[in-house]
């Protein structure tokens, strides 16, 4: 394999870092064949190192999807999914001019489970001519970016995590009936990373409520500030999309923002995502 400058090297492929804090391309993988162990730990390892990895040009049906995130854990079925779908595992996101793009904030997925994903894995099926680009912020930078008093102030903190403030709406139910199903979680401010030991800031836009034994106000003023913190530009990578492009993110790990900027135009993804296990804060 002739190592791209720049590359780092490993025994099944090489991976080209999109910036220093997260991100990186892999390349020499064609997730249409089969994988062997090696290639599967080496996979991990990236994800694990680069925070949320990509793969180009590939040509895969929806059954290799599902194949490959299922070497990597469980699957979930996210309540979006119709129930009559003959694959569930897949959450297919469609937007056109008919139905205009909502992921355009800083998340992380499906934090209102009490064991949210550890990954998922997103394909691009159709995409507009421009936009539409997805960017990730390593949360662990976040954490490490924050001053050594604010850090001990959150570390021990707990955020309650809703559902319904997402999907209340977009599934057209009351919370009291999502709330049957999926009550809100109670997850630490400052997790610990369940593989690297590392810590990151896990609290997002998109579904986090409030933080326990604060009042409103400060409750409001400190998730805004470590909201903020994935607004960084220095914690992100951008990501230009391809038909046959592939993401596969540590959701514990790092968050990430859809960019809607492509209305009316039609953009089509697909994504498989990976059970995860409860948040924990180690001191």
């Amino acid at each position: 394999m002739n190592i791209h400058v720049g590359a780092e090297a490993f025994a099944r492929f090489e991976a080209r870092r999109l910036s220093p804090a997260i991100g990186a391309e892999l390349h020499g993988i064609d997730l249409s064949q089969p994988m062997d162990e090696v290639m599967v730990t080496e996979i991990r390892e990236a994800l694990l190192r680069y925070k949320v990895i990509f793969f180009r040009n590939q040509s895969i049906t929806r059954s290799h999807h599902i194949e490959f995130a299922r070497k990597f854990g469980e699957l979930e079925i996210h309540p979006a999914t119709p129930k009559d779908q003959e694959d569930p595992e897949v959450l297919r996101i469609t937007h056109n001019a008919s139905n205009k793009g909502q992921e355009n904030a800083w998340h992380s997925d499906v934090t209102w489970r009490t064991e949210p994903s550890l990954g998922s894995v997103l394909r691009a099926v159709e995409l507009p001519q421009v936009g539409g680009d997805t960017l990730f912020s390593d949360m662990v930078s976040a954490y490490e970016g924050l001053s050594e008093k604010m850090k001990e102030f959150c570390c021990g903190l707990t955020a309650v995590h809703d559902i319904a403030r997402v999907f209340a709406k977009r599934l057209g139910k009351d919370p009291k009936e999502l709330h049957a199903k999926f009550p809100p979680q109670e997850h630490p401010v400052i997790r610990t990373h369940p593989e690297t030991g590392e810590r990151l800031i896990y609290v997002n836009t998109a579904f986090t409520s409030h933080i326990k034994d604060l009042s409103e106000k400060e409750s409001d003023w400190l998730l805004q500030h470590l909201y903020s913190q994935a607004a960084v530009p220095e914690y992100q990578c951008r990501f230009r999309w391809e038909v046959g492009s592939i993401a596969f993110w540590d959701n514990r790990a790092c968050q990430h923002y859809a960019a809607s900027d492509y209305f009316p135009d039609v953009r089509v993804m697909e994504r498989v995502t990976i059970a995860g296990d409860r948040p924990y804060f180690e001191s």
